[in-house]
């Protein structure tokens, strides 16, 4: 059965739970990486609060059938964080946990960038910078175009890009196409942790301001700090509101997030990561969690 909207924000119990979420995921995802032994650790650890609230308080799906004819669409633009996401479809049940064990190992069904024909859950192969935003724009507009739900609810469609993928033509050319259609069935979040592949994105190429940018094109587009639950909740909440045009919400993010060696660092984006490594972040997650409850 397909999840109920929420009605309202967040509870404060509910945001715990929320918290409890995340912390398993991160924690899954790095011992993943570590299993692997290297990976792209920072894009995936300053996007799993922005998961934990999308896949286990907004996203209308049914956990006990990824394929559900009326869920909602997710996709991971920025397919290099395809960890993350697979440690999210573990937390709610989609594949089984153990499996990510075999993260980007021969024969897997997890490759390192997203695929929608090897992974449940999964519903578009990214990895291609600007590509599966411009495949989120067309998916929106197929769901507009599909109908209501038999309760009078839309189908949404979310996706998550990079500021490094804001570099790309193609998210600006989609980011046109969605605002012409107005397509209000559309939340897209910006990653922005500063960096990229090569350094920092104002060093590589600046993206000035990136909200003003989305506004320019037709959209509506506030900033928020991408690791705060609350903040993240009343976002989408606001998303869901608003008619006639969709919706980039920039998130503030720290690349590697929780991850005491590379947090904050352009090298994380691709770092070898032992299980020194991951004991030693697990043991700094934890005690954050003790400190704050």
């Amino acid at each position: 059965m397909i999840r109920t909207a929420p009605q309202g924000p967040a509870t404060r119990a509910e945001l715990v739970e929320l918290g409890s979420r995340a912390l398993s995921i991160r924690l899954a995802c790095l011992e993943s990486l570590a299993t692997l032994g290297v990976g792209h650790i920072g894009g995936a650890m300053s996007v799993v609060e922005a998961l934990a609230v999308l896949y286990f308080r907004h996203l209308r799906i049914d956990t006990g059938n990824p394929k559900a004819p009326d869920r909602d669409l997710f996709v991971l633009s920025k397919g290099h964080a395809g960890p993350a996401l697979y440690a999210t479809l573990a937390e709610v049940g989609y594949i089984p946990r153990a499996l990510l064990a075999t993260l980007n190992k021969g024969g897997t069904s997890l490759p390192s960038h997203a695929d929608r024909r090897l992974t449940p859950g999964v519903d578009m192969t990214t990895g291609s910078l600007g590509q599966g935003f411009s495949a989120a724009v067309g998916m929106a507009l197929g769901l507009r175009m599909d109908g209501q739900r038999a309760d009078g609810s839309a189908r949404r469609c979310f996706a998550l890009i990079g500021d490094g993928e804001s570099d790309e033509g193609q998210i600006w050319e989609a980011a046109a196409c969605a605002a012409h259609y107005k397509l209000d069935n559309l939340t897209a979040f910006t990653d922005a942790n500063g960096f990229q592949i090569d350094g920092s994105t104002d060093e590589v190429q600046g993206l000035r301001d990136l909200s003003a940018k989305w506004e320019a094109f037709g959209w509506l587009s506030f900033t928020i700090e991408g690791h705060d639950l609350a903040a993240l909740d009343a976002a989408i909440l606001r998303a869901e509101a608003e008619k006639g045009r969709p919706t980039m919400i920039i998130l503030r993010t720290i690349k590697a997030k929780g991850v005491p060696r590379l947090e904050g660092k352009v090298e994380s984006h691709n770092a070898p990561f032992t299980m020194a490594d991951f004991e030693a972040s697990r043991a700094a997650l934890l005690g954050q969690e003790a400190v704050h409850g």
